[in-house]
């Protein structure tokens, strides 16, 4: 454990190096073509089996130690969002409109550097150790599924991931087992009314009426719908019923989001809109056309490996890890929950709030990170890596 971490120490500043590059040259969700060459060519030349194009773009890594034992598997993505960059940072993202601001840069770093010392350090371990270089995390259907269905866990045991969060502490890794993300899915309305004239609301069937009434509604099925310990949420995004001042709509589209901390209580919120669509057209006389698309499932972490995930962690001692605690669930959704549904799983946080000025949350146009969480992040996960083959 104290090679792994001097060596990692050593290496902080290519890990730094390495995100600040992959900060300025962003790509977008199954766009990774320029990131995905980068993270391979990191890989020539090493004492390492690297195949290419898993899922499309991913890109996975074995690490063999020649030795028979347990495998374990590493994550991490490495796509951007469509945001304009407002940091104003001398690294800032060279792709207009498009920007690292939820940390994958800081993820793909870290764990390069990360599965450079891991190769270096092999023969002090047994069993294989497998890279999950992952596109696409923020667009559905997601990197990890296509992955998954290449074969990316074929013979694994486990899987850790780690994220960088801009809203919690520096130096501290955060854990916690069962339900950790909310399962997310997406709806789309569109309702048909009869347009008209504005001075004549009688002869005409009112869409942004029906519609307007959807979205006030939609919210009781959270508030009367769900047990007042289920966490669920039904957020309405856009409303476009965009039409002459004095004309009648005969049509509106509306477009939500769902989230929902188990799949049972996204289950129970769909059964419901999909009833309080039947309704709406009882009521206003309308039709609809109404869809539900699932993206992605609830993230359960496992409580057995999460326990020694933690518990690895806090006895390594890292000088770099201040401490090692239990966070709160998280109201965002992640696909590494596609891999904790494959295999008893774990994924943690590793504290990056900046140390000076504003903390801006994740998909924030003036989103950063403190770098130092890189180290921390390649410590907790390495720390457990090593441990679990040993």
């Amino acid at each position: 454990m104290n090679e792994l971490v001097q060596l990692l120490r050593d290496k902080e500043q290519d890990m730094i190096d390495i995100r600040r590059y992959l900060h300025e040259h962003p790509e977008l969700s199954f766009q990774e073509e320029k990131t995905s060459k980068y993270i391979a060519d990191f890989y020539k030349d090493k004492d390492c089996e690297v195949e290419t194009n898993v899922g499309q773009r991913g890109i996975k890594v074995t690490i063999d130690s020649g030795r028979p034992g347990k495998t374990i598997a590493i994550r991490a993505d490495f796509d951007a969002l469509p945001i304009k960059e407002e940091t104003g940072l001398p690294f800032a993202s060279k792709n207009d409109g498009v920007m690292h601001a939820c940390g994958h840069d800081a993820h793909t770093a870290y764990m390069l550097i990360l599965a450079d010392t891991l190769i270096e350090m092999k023969h002090q371990f047994k069993g294989k150790v497998i890279v999950i270089h992952q596109p696409a995390e923020e667009m559905p259907p997601g990197g990890a599924k296509g992955m998954i269905e290449d074969g990316v866990l074929d013979g694994v045991d486990h899987v850790l991931g780690a994220h960088v969060m801009s809203t919690m502490a520096s130096g501290k890794v955060y854990y916690r087992d069962g339900y950790l993300q909310t399962g997310r899915a997406y709806f789309k309305l569109v309702v048909h009314g009869k347009g008209g004239h504005g001075s004549s609301p009688h002869m005409a069937n009112d869409a942004i009426v029906a519609g307007a009434n959807f979205v006030t509604t939609v919210q009781n099925v959270v508030s009367r719908r769900l047990n007042p310990f289920e966490t669920g949420v039904v957020t309405i995004g856009s409303f476009d019923g965009k039409g002459q001042f004095n004309v009648i709509k005969d049509t509106v589209e509306i477009e939500g989001d769902v989230r929902a901390l188990t799949d049972e209580t996204k289950s129970t919120i769909q059964k419901e809109i999909t009833q309080m669509v039947k309704g709406l057209e009882a009521t206003f006389g309308v039709t609809c056309d109404f869809t539900f698309e699932n993206d992605y499932p609830a993230l359960y972490n496992d409580p057995e490996f999460t326990a020694y995930v933690a518990d690895t962690i806090k006895q390594a001692q890292c000088p770099d890890i201040e401490k090692v605690e239990i966070c709160e669930p998280q109201p965002p959704s992640e696909d590494f929950a596609y891999y904790a549904k494959e295999l008893p799983s774990t994924f943690i946080y590793a504290g990056a709030a900046p140390e000076d000025g504003e903390i801006y949350p994740h998909h924030h146009p003036k989103f950063n990170i403190n770098e130092s969480s890189l180290l921390v992040a390649a410590e907790a996960v390495g720390t457990v890596v090593l441990d679990y083959l040993s």
